[in-house]
């Protein structure tokens, strides 16, 4: 049960709190709630994408206009991610989570049976505001709580909780959708996340890291503006930032359109088997929970740049003229998006010096409009040339990321432990 984060200032500690030890109780329950909360937000956010078009045929709308269930949401989290961190500063990282978590879990059960397509879109953009408020503070919390040499590795355990969760928003709601209605197929996704976010607030330690606002050393704290305007100075929490913009409108574009390009020639797959791709997340699951492994031992750096390396190779496959090579390339592509995404994560919030919380809301906000952009402008690629083009941008996108980190990412790393 979550208890009130101010009383761990009520007292001081005889000594600083450096964190928990891995392969503790409660670094082991920390992990496992964060996974939690991973699949909780992310199921529910992407769900509808797997029943566009029962919803465009049950509304009587376009695609385009379905396509705004998911945008609504979407946007919506990009809004509600600098409010969140505000919250979480005052009220503490872990209670900020649990009131997000329980709200957006609430409206999820609510909003599939909204009663026109307006109130849809507006339940949507508030869901997603209150989904804002677990990717923008998880990764503040857990640096926090877990000791310094340990961080990228528990941020890996909820990246590969955000993967998880947003296949299963997919593939529940595609099948029940098609069973029976657009809105039983997303309410059953909704019913899943109550139960993940049951389990995450059962499971997350009392914190132990958070100092409230009011009782910090005078003259340490500074307001909402000055802690964003020290993140979005420093030039590596920046390079961080357009690690965030540029692969994840490379990966949104991957995703959007290689459909496309399955189900027409040389491969005319049906939709159904289209629709599988979705599977390939499971390769970023399990390479997000081994990059921040890897980055505990041989550095953040390294384990970046071969991510991304990793994710161009992927995407060059994807031009074969031969299925079996396509689809490995997604899984390769995939696997080396997540990785990437683990590390930049984690990272942004350990390299903060001020305002941790806003340094990670920083980094959801580049990242959610990195999506928004280019998802749409790979379409313009497309349309304009066909796949090649689409992967040329991915590629290109993932390029400029790299070429950034060799650049603005030199020096110190705190994923390593001292004397690694």
């Amino acid at each position: 049960m979550v208890t009130d984060d101010s009383r761990a200032g009520k007292t001081a500690p005889s000594a600083p709190w450096s964190g928990h030890e891995k392969g503790s109780p409660a670094y082991r329950r920390l992990l496992a709630a964060l996974f939690f909360a991973g699949v909780a937000t992310f199921a529910q956010l992407y769900s509808p994408q797997a029943a566009l078009p029962e919803i465009a045929d049950d509304l009587r709308i376009g695609a385009a206009s379905a396509a705004l269930v998911v945008s609504a949401s979407t946007i919506g989290l990009a809004v509600g991610v600098i409010p969140w961190s505000v919250v979480a500063d005052r009220v503490g990282r872990l209670r900020a989570m649990s009131i997000a978590v329980v709200a957006a879990s609430l409206l999820g059960l609510l909003v599939p049976f909204a009663p026109s397509f307006e109130v849809l879109l507006a339940g949507r953009f508030a869901e997603g505001v209150m989904i804002g408020g677990v990717p923008s503070i998880a990764i503040a919390y857990l640096s926090e709580e877990v000791i310094a040499g340990h961080a990228a590795r528990a941020a890996g355990i909820y990246v590969a909780g955000t993967s998880i969760g947003g296949l299963l928003g997919r593939l529940v709601a595609g099948p029940v959708a098609e069973l029976t209605t657009w809105r039983i197929g997303v309410f059953s996704v909704a019913v899943l996340c109550s139960v993940s976010a049951a389990i995450f607030i059962a499971l997350a330690p009392r914190p132990r890291g958070f100092i409230p606002r009011a009782l910090r050393m005078p003259g340490t704290d500074q307001s909402l503006p000055r802690r964003l305007a020290a993140n979005l100075r420093s030039p590596r929490q920046l390079v961080l930032y357009a690690q965030a913009f540029l692969l994840m409108g490379g990966f949104v574009a991957l995703y959007n359109y290689l459909g496309f390009r399955l189900a027409a020639a040389p491969f005319w797959l049906p939709p159904a088997v289209v629709s599988l791709v979705f599977l390939a997340y499971l390769a970023g699951t399990w390479s997000s929970a081994q990059a921040g492994a890897l980055a505990s031992r041989i550095g953040r750096r390294p384990v970046l740049l071969g991510s991304i390396a990793l994710m161009v190779a992927g995407v060059a496959l994807t031009l074969a003229p031969v299925v079996v090579v396509v689809l490995g390339g997604l899984v390769l592509a995939t696997a080396g998006f997540f990785a990437a995404h683990s590390i930049a994560s984690g990272w942004t919030s350990a390299a903060a010096t001020v305002g941790r919380a806003q340094a990670s809301s920083l980094y959801n906000l580049f990242y959610y409009a990195g999506s928004s952009l280019f998802g749409w402008l790979g379409g313009i690629f497309f349309d304009a040339a066909g796949w090649s083009a689409t992967a040329a941008m991915i590629g290109a996108l993932a390029l400029a990321a790299g070429a950034l980190a060799v650049v603005g990412l030199r020096g110190a790393d705190p994923a390593r432990p001292a004397g690694a």
